[in-house]
């Protein structure tokens, strides 16, 4: 009876999840994303429009700064300063950082001994003057409008202490970047709207954020003893009291990995990231005024236990078919196909409700429709690698000052 409940538990939770995901999505797609208005701070007298630090740490980005200082330097909104932190680069960052601050004085360059992306946005907090604070990668490329949407999302809502914005794939010349395009709508976008019903996301995008830097401050800034900053900062906000807000419209494109060995990399630094922030904040989160986060710390623990599970079940079956002794018996063929044809039907209507809410903001996504098939056995075998292998190392990794960075070849 154990093993049966193990194997429909392997089918029936990322179905149940799809089924999830989508049915809220789709809630707050109509009921709260689709009311939103325009853009309203055209209407504000200029001397009310807060000022927003821009905030962008850079390590080895040479190749990429001429091509995201420009689009930075032509937002529409009108009120901003952009810190470019170089840490400790190796290549010309620091060249380039200097030569565009003299050509313009909206641009305030800072250098620092190679300390990690947390230690860089703490240094660039102290020069900060503006109300909010905007931490963007060295690669991203911000749309234009981005920043508006932001801003107005907290300065109508005091509650909320950030806004995460939309990440979209730019790079899609190979089979991976098409299908993390995949990823970014049916999976990243649908979680975040699903959580948002609450007021709570597990994570805001470390590529594209704005944050009221008065909260930051109070908060002591970013962690530095933390493998991802983005995560950290996260649950400190919602533990704190405090709730992230999501803003689609704010679209920011991003380069992603194209090779197996760099989106390993990654996904590993995600999966140990988020089992550290899991297991650092869980005095807080059990605290009764933080409930509205327990649905969220759950639902990853489950999932964890599931992804444990079905690692050990793929091995048994590998093992089965090698000496013909089924141990586990749990992908016979009375439980395989009706699991099966469950699991195609609940992707289909996730993938075909993300993709019909995220064509509002890009066109063309029904053209990797083809791709979405793919994935989830992609996500699957990449999520079970990664968080077997993150999880011991966020359980025993020693307290040190991490310099990590992400990069679309190097992975890490």
């Amino acid at each position: 009876m154990i093993i049966e409940i193990t194997g429909l538990f392997i089918f029936l939770h990322p179905a149940v999840m799809a089924v999830y995901w989508s049915i809220a999505g789709i809630i707050y797609f109509v009921f709260m994303e689709n009311k939103r208005k325009g853009i309203l701070l055209g209407k504000m007298p200029a001397e009310n429009i807060p000022l927003v630090s821009i905030m962008m740490p850079c390590y080895n980005e040479a190749d990429q700064l001429e091509e995201s200082i420009p689009h930075l330097l032509t937002l529409q909104y009108p009120n901003y300063e952009l810190i470019l932190i170089n840490d400790g680069s190796s290549d010309k960052t620091g060249e380039i950082i200097d030569r565009w601050a003299q050509k313009n004085k909206r641009i305030t360059a800072l250098h620092q001994k190679n300390s990690g992306k947390a230690s860089a946005l703490n240094n660039a907090l102290n020069l900060a003057k503006g109300k909010y604070v905007l931490c963007i990668d060295g690669d991203a490329v911000l749309d234009y409008s981005a920043l508006d949407y932001m801003v107005m999302a907290l300065e109508k809502n005091p509650v909320y202490a950030a806004v995460t914005g939309n990440p979209r794939v730019r790079n899609r010349s190979t089979i991976l970047g098409c299908l993390q395009v995949s990823e970014f709508s049916a999976i990243i976008g649908l979680i975040k709207r699903a959580q948002s019903l609450i007021g709570t996301i597990f994570t805001v995008s470390g590529v594209c954020c704005l944050f009221n830097a008065e909260i930051i401050r109070r908060l002591g800034g970013w962690s530095t003893d933390m493998l991802t900053e983005d995560l950290d900062i996260s649950w400190k906000l919602q533990t704190a009291g405090y709730n992230i807000y999501y803003e689609p419209r704010a679209i920011c494109w991003v380069l992603m990995p194209e090779r197996l060995g760099g989106l390993f990399k990654q996904r590993l630094r995600w999966a140990q990231g988020g089992a550290e922030v899991i297991i650092k904040y869980f005095p807080q989160v059990w605290r009764f005024k933080n409930r509205r986060l327990w649905p969220m710390y759950i639902e990853y623990l489950v999932t964890a236990n599931w992804v444990f599970l079905l690692l050990l079940s793929t091995i048994a079956s590998f093992y089965g078919i090698i000496t013909g002794h089924n141990m586990l018996h749990l992908f016979e063929t009375s439980l395989l196909k009706p699991g099966i044809i469950l699991l195609f039907f609940t992707f289909l209507l996730q993938f075909l409700c993300s993709l019909y809410i995220d064509s509002k903001y890009e066109n063309g996504l029904f053209r990797y429709a083809f791709h979405c098939i793919w994935y989830p056995w992609a996500y699957w075998l990449i999520g079970m690698a990664t968080l077997a292998i993150g999880l011991p190392r966020a359980i025993f990794r020693k307290k040190s000052q991490f310099a990590v960075w992400t990069s679309p070849d190097r992975g890490v």
